[in-house]
Parts: structure tokens; sequence; C-alpha cells
């Protein structure tokens, strides 16, 4: 045999070897991904609140994502608007008692306003307090509530300048729809604070009047003091309903 055949069978012996133990391992590997998945069906069979816990995380992970819109239009419809106080964080309770007393608003859905601020403030890096205080003072927590100009819903959104941003939702009359306005308020509102280099305070100016606006009215002030307020609220102090 020549030296020539002799390396060959070397080297095809090797390439057996190699191709050998990558079926072990894949082999191993599926098997150990197998049983994985079996355990964890099986436990969240036995424990459907773990099930529905999950569901709700992957959920709000691909929600904030924005994976879920391009093609899951969200049927508002079979969303409850309302949460129980119990299943809120207590500093989040809190508020959402204090601010139905304030704005004699049924607490259960401002609860579910309340927890929709503290997801957005992570997707927008706002403070879910800041977010809370637009909502008081543009609407006072009534959602639909519409202004001569047409801004509509919690938010006062212009409905007819964003009326793309709700197609994910259903459509413009989704404007109406608590969380949906609240969604695309905040949006919209982010985008103004990042046109205005920033600023928050200029991106709430921009929000209430556009490049016309000459004088807030002292709504920039209304905002941040009822941030504030609600601030000790979540703090655990007591504030007065004024």
């Amino acid at each position: 045999m020549s030296p020539n055949c002799t390396w060959c069978q070397h080297f095809r012996t090797f390439l057996r070897d190699v191709a050998h133990g990558l079926f072990i391992i894949t082999h191993s590997g599926l098997a150990m991904v197998g049983l994985t998945v079996a355990a964890l069906v099986m436990a969240l069979w036995l424990r459907p609140d773990w099930l529905r816990a999950t569901e709700g995380e992957v959920f709000n992970w691909l929600r904030e994502r924005q994976v879920l819109l391009s093609w899951l239009p969200e049927n508002t419809a079979e969303r409850a608007t309302a949460v129980e106080l119990k299943d809120l964080p207590p500093a989040q309770a809190s508020v959402a008692v204090w601010l139905g007393r304030k704005y004699k608003v049924a607490p259960e859905p401002l609860a579910a306003l309340v927890a929709e601020s503290y997801v957005l403030s992570k997707k927008y890096k706002l403070a879910p307090h800041f977010i809370l205080a637009v909502m008081a003072i543009e609407s006072n927590f009534h959602p639909y509530v519409q202004s001569p100009a047409g801004a509509q819903g919690l938010m006062q959104v212009m409905t007819d300048i964003h009326v793309k941003r709700y197609d994910a939702y259903g459509g413009r009359l989704a404007a109406f729809d608590p969380i949906a306005n609240l969604r695309v308020g905040v949006a919209v509102l982010s985008d103004f604070i990042k046109l205005r280099g920033g600023s928050v305070e200029d991106g709430l100016k921009f929000y209430l009047g556009g490049y016309d606006l000459t004088e807030d009215g002292g709504y920039v002030a209304k905002v941040f003091a009822e941030q504030a307020q609600l601030d000790l609220v979540a703090a655990g102090q007591s504030v007065p309903v004024q």
C-alpha cells in the first residue's frame, strides 16, 4: 500500500470517528431537550396557575417588543379592562385607590391602567407615575372624553393625526379603548420627548400644542405636581385628595 493510500485510510477513519461522536452528542442532546420539555409540560399541567402566569409573561414579552402586532391585531373586546386590587403590588394598589378617590372612578379599571403604566414605563423609559399624571391632567381618567380640537380618550390623542398607530388594535375606534389609547398616547409622547432633544418638559409642551404652542397655561406644572403626589402615595405616605 502506498503512503498516500495509508494517509487516506487514516483520514477516513478520523472522519468516521468524528461523525460517530457528533451523532452521539446530538442524539443525547435532543433526548435531554425532549425530557426537559416533557417535564415542563407535566409541571404546567399539574399547576394551571403556573401555566397562566407563564402565558402572561410570554405574551407581555412579545407585546413589549411588538412581535405580535404585525400579524395579530389585539381583540380589545376579549381583554379585561379591570384588575382586582389584590393582584397588584401594594404600592400600585395604593395608587389606584388614591386616584379612584380623587377622580371618582372605580379603582379596578384604574388598577388596570396603573399596571399598564408600569409596563410601558420600562419600554419607553418614562416614570410610571409621570404617565399616570399625564392621563390625570389630560382626561381625569374618563376614556370617552373628546376635546373641541378632536383629541380623544384617556391620553387625549389626536386620532386623525395618529390614526395609523391604532391599526394594531383594530382601527381608529380603539381610541376609546382605555388600554389602546394609553399605549398609543405614551408612544406619541415618547416620540415628542425625543423630538425635543430628550427634554420631558419640552416634549410635554409639544404633546399639548405642537409647534404653535406659546403658553402652556400651567399644564406642565400640573403634570409634575400630580406625579409628585403619586410618588408620595406609592411610598406609603398619606396624601389628601384635593
